[in-house]
């Protein structure tokens, strides 16, 4: 089915118009069963991600209907089951997936199957999630355009023939065409929240820590995390109580707050500071119209009574970005330095993760020491701006979603980009001091691509960084357009 065709004649199913907690709602209340939502499903993503790409390894439609026959036993038993339960999910292909093949889009790993879930997957298939298959991403996780040797590239949910942004890429765009009610993602520079802003989603990269990630180097960078994706504050808060919490493989994780969806609220508007930080005061640039759309965006906030005052970082950026640089070059280095020694696997990389290896054998302990020094200043430079405001905001990207085929941008604003992920920059500053921000809906340029802007709050004030989302969810229609071929 040509995009084309499904513009004219595709008509959205009614069960994938609903988010997932109205949608598991309504499994619990048995007004629809398990089998019967995945069934829809997966005939929506039969028709649909043939255009865009965004589900990959998707299992077998007998062994996903068998399991959605299980849930609705357990629900005529009248056990008690889980807030995802019967919920179809498909899992980011960086995320290991017990006896289902995962692959970080990279050829050293095309037949890998983990004999283990990661722990927040784990505790999506505890709630009662149906995992169908994986969500495609660039290899091994690296830039922000989905695209890797075994899948292919993943397209834009509003413009097929752009790209869909990543690493969660695979994610934002199979939530934007409701192929998936709710989703999961990860971030070390930007990978929730560069696909939500290409999407015209929400992508949460949440406090570090707050969600587990098991791993050899857990006390080393703490700059990766794992977060929701979904098309409501309300589903964000849903997973964000499923995923969070302390487990001991992960030794600096936080404990669950719980309570994530019980009393949240949208923040009043009229005691809100929020700072805009745009462009860190000229220090970055920007694809004419991304600060212009972004900020009108912003402004619906001061509509509402809030004051939102532009401010600069008084903080040298150039030194963060290269700080952020040396600690990310250091951790991906590691990762990959045994596969870049021996030239059989090395061969397998991609150029960007042998970028990455060099760069790292030239950099000494000293570096890592001084970028980690760096990244402190950075953080307690916000803590000061946060006694000013109650969040700080800025564009989610620097481009619009940019043409399939096209790696990454080369140029941005009449700037030339020196890496892979410079084009990026807006967003190490949460990476950098470990705050939650979250990429919101902000609207769609002339030629209908979309872009977010990021939403900062203060240190472990994630529950305050979805309530002021949701107060943006109250007064921005954003978040309910949908892609045009859906949208019939």
């Amino acid at each position: 089915m040509s995009e084309s065709t499904m513009k004219q004649d595709y008509t959205l199913p009614e069960l994938c118009k609903f988010e997932a907690v109205p949608l598991a709602a309504m499994l619990r209340r048995k007004e629809v069963s398990a089998v019967e939502v995945m069934k829809t499903y997966l005939d929506h993503i039969d028709a649909v991600n043939p255009a865009v790409n965004a589900i990959v390894s998707l299992r077998p439609r007998e062994d996903l209907l068998a399991e959605a026959e299980q849930a609705d036993l357990a629900l005529a038993r009248n056990e008690e089951v889980g807030p995802l339960h019967g919920i179809p999910q498909a899992i980011k292909d960086l995320a290991q997936t017990r006896g289902l093949r995962t692959t970080l889009g990279c050829l050293l790993f095309e037949n890998h199957i983990p004999e283990e879930d990661s722990i927040f997957v784990a505790r999506m298939r505890k709630a009662g999630a149906i995992i169908m298959g994986k969500t495609n991403v660039p290899e091994l996780g690296l830039g922000s355009n989905s695209y890797n040797p075994i899948f292919g590239l993943t397209r834009n949910a509003y413009d097929p023939d752009h790209v869909g942004g990543g690493s969660s890429g695979g994610a934002g765009v199979a939530l934007a065409l409701r192929m998936l009610p709710v989703a999961d993602g990860s971030d070390m520079g930007g990978s929730l929240r560069n696909p939500a802003a290409f999407n015209n989603v929400y992508g949460f990269r949440v406090s570090q820590d707050l969600i587990p990630i098991e791993g050899v180097d857990v006390f080393y960078s703490q700059m990766p995390v794992v977060g929701p994706m979904g098309r409501s504050v309300e589903d964000l808060a849903m997973l964000l109580s499923v995923q969070a919490g302390y487990d001991a493989r992960a030794a600096l994780s936080l404990d669950n707050p719980q309570g994530w969806l019980s009393g949240l609220a949208p923040a009043d508007p009229k005691k809100l500071r929020i700072g805009w930080l745009g462009d860190f005061g000229g220090h970055l640039p920007f694809e004419p119209g991304v600060l212009e759309l972004t900020r009108k965006a912003v402004s619906l906030f001061a509509e509402e009574g809030a004051v939102v005052e532009d401010v600069e970082p008084f903080f040298d950026m150039a030194q963060l970005w290269e700080a952020f640089m040396t600690l990310r070059s250091q951790r991906v280095g590691g990762k990959l330095h045994a596969a870049y020694q021996n030239p059989k696997t090395r061969s397998l990389l991609k150029p960007e993760a042998i970028w990455e290896v060099e760069r790292s054998l030239g950099q000494s302990g000293l570096d890592v020491y001084n970028a980690s020094v760096v990244r402190t200043s950075w953080y307690l430079a916000l803590l000061r701006l946060y006694e000013r405001y109650d969040f700080l905001v800025l564009p989610s990207a620097q481009v619009f979603p940019f043409r399939a085929g096209i790696d990454w941008p080369q140029e941005v604003g009449g700037r030339k980009m020196d890496s892979y992920h410079r084009w990026m920059e807006v967003v190490i500053g949460s990476t950098m001091s470990g705050c939650p921000a979250i990429s919101v809906p902000a609207g769609f340029n002339e030629n209908g691509l979309p872009m977010g802007f990021q939403i900062m709050g203060r240190p472990r004030g994630d529950r305050s960084v979805l309530e002021a989302t949701l107060l943006y969810e109250r007064i921005s229609n954003w978040h309910k357009r949908l892609p045009p071929m859906i949208a019939s």
